[in-house]
């Protein structure tokens, strides 16, 4: 999972639905993000929560420049 030439962070579906269903709730700023991540897990995406804790840096660049789903079989 890295960053594409547009700067947008490739992660799984899995990933990106669990960030994207914290951001939807409006329960906090995207920026908090052990917050974020505390929220993703409460909402049950495990996946999202521990991707958010391990790739601090990926994060804070996804939430300038965006996300970009990386589909099945696409290598990482």
């Amino acid at each position: 999972m890295d960053a594409t030439k547009s700067g947008r962070v490739r992660v799984t579906r899995e990933v990106f639905e669990g960030i994207e269903a914290v951001r939807q709730s409006g329960l906090t700023n995207m920026l908090d993000r052990p917050t974020v991540a505390r929220l993703a897990g409460e909402m049950g995406y495990e996946e999202s929560a521990r991707w958010i804790q391990r790739h601090r840096d990926l994060y804070a660049r996804a939430i300038f420049h965006g996300f970009e789903v990386r589909e099945d079989g696409e290598e990482e």
